[in-house]
């Protein structure tokens, strides 16, 4: 396969100097979509953003969310790996342990500083309980606070599948022992 190599031939002069014929080319297009924008209504290049939403592709990487699990309990356990993988290292993690057999852990603390987050992604793609996302489909978050954009354990929660049945609980703790290990035979010493 042969590759074709474009040369280009630069003019070196005054005219290139006063950089005049790039402002009028640069003030012919914005009057041009100004124009269209007035006159135009098929093909508006604004769009009006509070009352009009741009299409988000389903790939954009937006606010995160832990999610839960079907019982009600985040998923979770604190493995350390979304903290490890981080590159911006905003993501800080406490694990506690709890009585309960089923859960080996659980985050104490799951704070996420989104204006260090760099919205890589990475987060994501190394949590192997797939219990953080990013397609909550959030664009702007402005706040009048740097504290506003600390988000914890609670703010992170998955309140758009919630329901009244699957409620965010924060320390998993089943009834009984045999619920707690289903899978398990014999009796559990206490």
């Amino acid at each position: 396969m042969e590759l074709k190599v474009k040369t280009v031939v630069r003019i070196d002069g005054m005219k290139e100097a006063l950089y005049l014929p790039a402002i009028l080319t640069g003030l012919r297009i914005t009057i041009g979509h100004f124009i269209r924008n007035i006159f135009g209504k098929r093909d508006v290049v604004t769009i009006e953003y509070p009352e009009v939403q741009r299409r988000i592709s389903p790939r954009y990487r937006g606010r995160h969310r832990l999610t839960m699990r079907e019982d009600g309990f985040i998923k979770c356990v604190a493995c350390y790996m979304c903290e490890t993988v981080c590159p911006a290292k905003c993501i800080h993690i406490e694990s506690g342990e709890v009585e309960d057999k089923s859960v080996e852990k659980y985050p104490v603390v799951f704070d996420i500083d989104e204006l260090r987050c760099v919205f890589c992604g990475l987060c994501v793609e190394a949590c192997p309980k797939d219990a953080i996302r990013m397609d909550t489909g959030v664009v702007s978050m402005a706040y009048s606070s740097r504290d506003r954009f600390d988000f914890t354990r609670d703010l992170l929660r998955d309140d758009y599948h919630e329901n009244e049945k699957t409620k965010f609980r924060t320390v998993p703790l089943p009834e009984s022992p045999q619920e707690a290990l289903p899978q398990s035979q014999g009796s559990l010493a206490d």
